[in-house]
Formats: C-alpha cells, structure tokens, sequence
C-alpha cells in the first residue's frame, strides 16, 4: 500500500514539474523559440485549431519566426488570431509566409516576467506539497482502518517528505534556469 502511494504521489509530481516546463516555455526570453506560439488557437473552418497543426513554425534567426501556412486562406486567421493573442507581438506578412519579430525586452519587462515564473514556480511547490498532505491523509486512513502499523505511517511519511523535497527542489532548478535565461542579455 505504502509503496503505491509514494508512486501514485510521485506521479502526480512529475506532471507538476511538466506542466511548469511548459509554463516556462511560453514566458518568452527574447529568442525566438516556436513553443511561444503554442498557446494560440486558429479559426480553422469553424473549429478552433492549433497553430502548429495548420503551419509550419520555424525559426528564422533569434528573433524571428516564420510561419508556413499550409492552406494560402489561412493566412489572414492566423494573423488575426496572433494580434489578438497575449504574447505582445505583431505579425507581419509577405506573400504566403508570416513573420513573428519578437522586439527586444527591456529591463523592466524581464524583471516582470521573473515575477511571473516566480509565481509559477511557487504554485507548482503548493501542488506538491497538497500532493504530500493528500499522501499523508491517505496513510493515516489506512492506520485508522488497521491496515498498516505506525512504523509503517511513519516509514510512508518519510518517504513522501523525500519525493516532496526532491521535487521542491528540482521546481528551484527550473526557475533558477529561467531567471539566468531571462536575464541574459
């Protein structure tokens, strides 16, 4: 029971630890990279639609990207969707190909945007640690039912207590990574 729940816990940790590297894949550092565009969803006949699934995103140089629309109508609807996004660029089109041209970041939109994953990373530890108490609620039920010893709460309790520092500490990593990003000029 014990070592179910310590993988059950480090399970729901690990997808708290991906969806904060897709976070901070979108907060944009100045170079262009495609997964800032993954957020935006095109009119595609009607249904909304990824980007990425009606285009080809390739980087141009650090600060461009180039979007292949794989239908020439899709042009405009893809240009439509990024100026009314909220990533804060402005596309600009020739012919059948539109750019992205990310404009350089001042230093106060930087320290903005440290504050952001900042946020971030600070509710994806909250995650973890509901993650941990939750464990620590499911093991005290199993002692209030008999099912397992004290020995064996207190061995559970340690074990999530380490999964929950592992991966407190690997939520640290990832946003010190992104401030260095952010801050490089």
């Amino acid at each position: 029971m014990i070592v179910e729940i310590e993988a059950e816990t480090k399970d729901g940790m690990k997808k708290t630890i991906s969806a904060l590297e897709v976070t901070f894949q979108r907060i944009r550092t100045g170079r262009a990279n495609p997964s800032l565009l993954d957020s935006i969803e095109v009119d595609y006949y009607g249904n909304p639609t990824p980007l990425k699934q009606v285009s080809n995103i390739t980087v141009e140089n650090a600060k461009t990207l180039s979007i292949s629309p794989w239908e020439k109508d899709m042009v405009v609807p893809i240009e439509k969707a990024i100026q009314s996004s909220d990533i804060g660029v402005q596309p600009s089109t020739s012919g059948e190909v539109i750019r992205v041209i990310l404009p350089d970041l001042t230093e106060e939109t930087r320290r903005e945007l440290i504050k952001v994953a900042k946020s971030e990373a600070e509710n994806s530890k909250v995650s973890i640690r509901n993650q941990r108490r939750d464990a620590n609620g499911m093991l005290k039920e199993y002692l209030n039912e008999k099912e397992i010893s004290e020995d064996d709460l207190k061995k559970g309790e340690e074990l999530i207590q380490r999964a929950t520092d592992e991966f407190v500490k690997k939520v640290d990593i990832l946003l010190e990574e992104k401030e260095k990003d952010l801050l490089d000029f």
